[in-house]
């Protein structure tokens, strides 16, 4: 996050493996008795998965194998025919249609290593179906004066206060935030990493509505509080902390249900946090019953201001079909920020029902508040930020160049740490992974330094697909891409798939 004009550091790539024995791989190796230990796997491999080691080779590293795709495959070449290959069962059986296993485990490779995935997995688009999955970038095959222009030259930052008050001038370094996961509904280890990685990339990470825990306090200038319509933690010593504060109105995945926390997450820390009973279910209602206009949400935004003059105001809405009267009535009120939550995203605690039936999809409701604020004459004046269902890159330009000027990240963020997209995020002791879960024991699983580290490098790679993305483009800044909706075709309407 960019205060001052000193310059920003990049933080570095730092090689992070899975915290696990065996990391799920696409293809799996299978060596006989036949071996002579020659070494020529060894010495072909180029991605490591063979090692020599006291006059035997030995599979160490098979999830990085391309398999198929590989340009010299070490089961062709081996002369004793001892070796074999197969897809792994395991990779079959993971994930769903938004979050198809190529795109997991690709989450995961940049999570390692900071880069995109060469070869063998998609980490583009998913197997919806529909949504992000059938727009594409239209890339141009060359962009004159473009070939040497350093990474340096490409302005990926957002500034998030359009409005030239009194608040903070903030600009983020890379066009995407954390998205809030409540105390109670992530271990603490989860939050952390998020908050972690975010004042690492320059940008900033939400708290959801579970109260602001003392460990986040030293990283006050990278996080957003949020106040949503339970009140859980809502301080006035907290809003007066931090930088920006967001009204969550509704939530994208569950609109028109409000928040559900379920007894057996609300340990003591947890009850203690959001001043409820031990073992308890909690619910945030739907909506503010305070709010019912636009004068009454005005009168939201001012109590932030009372209490923190200097304060971002954003304001997390759902997508209804009157989305654009909602965001051009928030910027009326004095919010600098109008983030859209769309009915891709949510955790595995969001009912299916919701997710499926209720609210307009995000790409739907993008371009519809980018045309009415453009309209009304104030589009320069409000900083307009997607979510929901924003998995990859791809999707980042995508929902850009639909009208938005940058993203919040939620459930990408919790694949870079291992998520296996189970579903049971609902549940204390769901979480196998230790990722959603308040359980002590579960909770060990990950370590801080590992998790943020992790998000750190998936990121980088993020920010690296852009840059090279914008270049293909011929732009140099991602505010030039807002609203270029000539940058994208959707595939029902393309005759000619091989120009995407």
């Amino acid at each position: 996050m960019s205060l001052s004009n000193e310059p920003f550091q990049l933080p570095e790539i730092v090689r992070t493996p899975s915290r696990f024995r065996n990391p799920i791989g696409k293809y799996r190796l299978h060596r006989t008795t036949a071996c002579t230990a020659c070494g020529r796997c060894v010495e072909i491999c180029p991605y490591g998965v063979h090692i020599m080691k006291r006059g035997k080779v030995y599979i160490k590293n098979q999830y990085l194998c391309v398999g198929e795709n590989c340009p010299r495959p070490c089961h062709e070449a081996c002369p004793e025919n001892a070796l074999s290959l197969k897809r792994n069962p395991d990779f079959d059986a993971l994930g769903d249609f938004r979050w198809p296993a190529d795109l997991l485990v690709s989450t995961w490779y940049m999570a390692e290593f900071g880069t995109t995935p060469s070869l063998g997995l998609e980490y583009k688009v998913g197997s919806s179906g529909g949504g992000f999955d059938k727009l594409r970038i239209l890339m141009k095959k060359k962009t004159p004066g473009f070939d040497d222009i350093s990474d340096d030259d490409v302005d990926v930052g957002v500034v998030l206060n359009r409005r030239n008050d009194n608040a903070h001038r903030v600009r983020i370094e890379v066009p995407f935030y954390g998205g809030g996961m409540s105390y109670g509904s992530v271990s603490i280890a989860t939050i952390l990493s998020r908050i972690k990685a975010a004042a690492a990339l320059g940008t900033f990470c939400c708290t959801g509505e579970g109260g602001y825990p003392d460990e986040l306090k030293p990283y006050d200038d990278h996080v957003i509080t949020q106040v949503a319509t339970g009140l859980f933690g809502v301080r006035e010593e907290t809003i007066k902390r931090v930088k920006i504060v967001e009204f969550k109105y509704a939530q994208g995945a569950k609109p028109g249900l409000g928040g559900h926390l379920l007894g057996d997450k609300v340990t003591p820390g947890v009850a203690r946090m959001r001043e409820a009973v031990v073992g308890f279910p909690l619910f945030s209602p739907f909506p503010f019953h305070s709010v019912y206009s636009v004068e009454d949400h005005k009168k939201h935004v001012d109590w932030i201001k009372a209490i923190n003059p200097q304060a971002l105001v954003s304001v997390k809405v759902s997508t209804p079909t009157d989305v654009d009267m909602v965001a051009v009535g928030s910027y009326y009120a004095g919010a600098h920020i109008i983030h859209l939550d769309g009915s891709y995203g949510g955790t595995g605690a969001a009912p299916e029902i919701a997710k499926k039936n209720i609210a307009m999809p995000i790409e739907y409701a993008v371009p519809k508040v980018h045309r009415f604020l453009t309209e009304e004459g104030v589009r320069d004046k409000i900083t307009v930020i997607a979510s929901g269902g924003i998995r990859t890159p791809h999707d980042v330009v995508k929902i850009i160049a639909l009208g938005a000027d940058g993203v919040c990240t939620g459930t990408a963020d919790l694949v870079a740490l291992e998520c296996i997209r189970c579903h049971n995020c609902e549940s204390g002791r769901g979480c196998a992974r230790g990722i959603a879960t308040t359980d002590p024991d579960l909770m060990q699983l990950m370590e801080i330094e590992w998790g943020t580290q992790r998000i750190i490098n998936l990121f980088i790679a993020w920010r690296k697909e852009l840059i090279r993305i914008l270049k293909r483009l011929g732009i140099k800044s991602l505010k030039e891409l807002v609203g270029q909706t000539d940058c994208l075709v959707h595939l029902d309407y393309l005759k000619d798939r091989s120009t995407v």
